[in-house]
């Protein structure tokens, strides 16, 4: 990894335009526990929708800094403009972040400049960037967490991020991925593979969040199971643009349905 090109507290190298367009869409987390979205998660997307890939493909070794730093201040102008009233997660590159306190910089202007408030952001650890330097990713998170933010550990269980990095690493999140996730309510494997999650994730003090539901067996069985904290296309796809304004009716009939059945455990964030 180079050095960072920290001058007067703020890396340079994070400075620039892009060569390319892009924008971001916007997918809610619910928590069934209060039938309420609690958190967007912002993705990349074209300028006109495509997909994440169709950005991504364009970000070189040369880009990856300017990238990472201008999704952070895109997401954070959209999530205002819009006015969320949620948390707002951001997926980050490790290898991106050289200094924490200097590469955060423009993230903390652009949220003093819209009035965004710190304490809530989440970042997201994503699975697509092998962890070079365990220890710097570990440098990143207690700084963040000392500034105020939160972290979540994205896409656990399938890819780069498997348990061995909960030895060292201490997310505030942890994001349960698809393949654990679906046919969850049928499937005895996944059902003891997330019961010892659960357990895990109780014992390290860390959220969890059940990504790509798609159907409401599997959020009723995780909402039982304890895992109230949920993300999918059951819920809404990622818009651009916009905020999803009518699930609430769908959050309260699921909340309804796992109170009344009787053994019912939540977690809470």
């Amino acid at each position: 990894m180079s050095q960072c090109a920290r001058v007067n507290g703020s890396c340079k190298r994070c400075e620039g335009d892009l060569p390319f367009e892009f924008t971001m869409a916007f997918q809610p987390i619910v928590d069934l526990s209060l039938a309420q979205i609690v958190t967007y998660e912002a993705l990349v997307r074209g300028p006109c929708g495509e997909s994440a890939w169709s950005v991504i493909s364009q970000v070189t070794d040369e880009l990856l800094y300017r990238f990472d730093q201008a999704c952070r201040v895109k997401a954070i102008e959209m999530a205002s403009a819009l006015d969320m009233q949620t948390d707002l997660s951001i997926n980050f590159l490790p290898n991106a972040v050289y200094e924490p306190e200097a590469c955060i910089q423009a993230t903390l202007a652009v949220s003093k400049r819209v009035g965004w408030p710190t304490h809530r952001l989440i970042f997201e650890i994503t699975e697509t960037e092998r962890v070079r330097d365990r220890q710097h990713l570990c440098n990143i998170i207690n700084a963040y967490r000392s500034m105020g933010f939160k972290t979540a550990l994205d896409d656990f269980g399938n890819g780069y991020a498997n348990l061995d990095l909960l030895t060292d690493l201490t997310p505030d999140k942890l994001k349960i991925d698809r393949e654990l996730v679906m046919n969850c309510d049928k499937d005895l494997r996944r059902q003891a593979l997330l019961n010892a999650i659960i357990l895990l994730a109780q014992e390290l003090d860390m959220t969890l969040i059940a990504e790509g539901v798609e159907t409401r067996a599997e959020a009723l069985w995780l909402a039982r199971a304890g895992i109230v904290q949920q993300q999918g296309f059951y819920y809404a796809k990622p818009a651009i643009n916009t905020l999803c304004t009518n699930i609430v009716p769908l959050l309260v009939g699921l909340k309804n349905e796992v109170d009344s059945s009787s053994g019912a455990v939540y977690e809470r964030d």
